[in-house]
């Protein structure tokens, strides 16, 4: 079986914060009056960090002040291989783990990240993006900003998987819009430790998942620069997307699937609507259901209507329960 299709949704998303181990739920209760002391504390000083990066310009020294300062609110930025960085590539390609993933690389090299499906706000300012109209003109208005000859240039930051995942088991597949922007790119690869509970949960908003951030005793976000790609002669976007995404899930060890948000999008539907199973499942007896069901333990809950079945004719009471129990008998047998 090819691995990109072994890995379901639910291996990609977690969906509690807490952790299941007891020892670890434990210390993580014993750690809750120092964590409530220290959020409270980086909630002030994030303020000022916030302030500082508005003030300075972007430089060396500003990266390098906001570096600390964030390290001290628990957000520690490391890199690997900043040799390989090339400066004459204007478009970074990188995995998606956290909502702070671009502010983080943006501690290590000037950067700016276009924010999807949003509108031009003081939020998406004051979060480190990029203010776009709409997707409908992005690529052009992308390309439009790396074919500009500011000095020196500052390259974009994208995301081709579009949602963040757990960051553990695989990757999503890479949508390959960011590959049309130019035909060399360089990727690079994001890890993040963060002690006691889980990096990031898959419903949970940007301002949850900064509380966690400060909470918590630290944050570490590694980053390693892997070579330029370029794309082959003949190569298609999709075809170019699926080799850079192969190549980072390798350098990761992880594996690159076929996934995609619209995936995210239902498993976290079906984790907020679980199906419950039949009656019949849940007492492993058919005599024992029907039991239920003519005593009225059990609620007979008939089949929504589709609107292909909205013209026929409804069939009465009697009919339908009589009905109702020959499938289930049926079913069962």
């Amino acid at each position: 079986m090819d691995p990109s299709h072994a890995l379901g949704p639910e291996r990609l998303f977690d969906s509690h914060r807490l952790p299941g181990d007891g020892f670890l739920l434990l210390a993580l209760l014993l750690y809750a009056p120092v964590g409530f002391c220290l959020l409270v504390l980086r909630l002030f000083l994030g303020i000022h960090v916030f302030l500082v990066s508005c003030a300075l310009p972007d430089s060396v020294l500003r990266r390098f002040v906001v570096r600390t300062m964030c390290a001290v609110l628990g957000l520690v930025a490391r890199q690997e291989d900043s040799g390989l960085r090339d400066h004459r590539v204007r478009v970074l390609i990188s995995n998606h783990v956290t909502p702070f993933d671009h502010n983080i690389v943006n501690l290590l090299t000037s950067c700016s990240t276009p924010l999807l499906n949003s509108p031009p706000s003081f939020v998406c300012w004051s979060r480190g993006f990029m203010e776009m109209d709409g997707r409908g003109e992005l690529v052009e208005s992308l390309k439009r900003f790396c074919a500009s000859t500011r000095v020196p240039p500052t390259p974009l930051l994208l995301f081709p998987e579009e949602e963040a995942t757990n960051g553990r088991e695989g990757l999503l597949r890479f949508s390959s819009w960011p590959f049309s922007i130019q035909d060399v790119v360089q990727p690079l690869t994001l890890r993040v430790q963060r002690p006691l509970v889980s990096v990031t949960v898959s419903d949970a908003s940007w301002v949850s998942e900064l509380l966690w951030s400060l909470f918590v005793p630290f944050t570490v976000y590694q980053v390693r620069w892997l070579p330029p790609v370029h794309r082959q002669l003949g190569e298609g976007n999709e075809e170019f997307a699926l080799r850079v995404q192969q190549l980072v899930a390798k350098e990761l060890g992880q594996t690159g699937t076929r996934l995609t948000p619209a995936d995210k999008a239902e498993h976290m539907k079906r984790q907020r609507h679980p199906r419950l199973r039949p009656q019949s499942a849940r007492t492993g007896c058919v005599d024992l259901t029907i039991t239920n069901l003519l005593e009225g333990a059990v609620a007979f809950m008939p089949e929504d209507i589709t609107e292909g079945t909205q013209s026929l004719p409804t069939a009465s009471a009697p009919k339908a329960f009589d009905a109702c129990l020959m499938m289930m008998t049926s079913q069962a047998l």
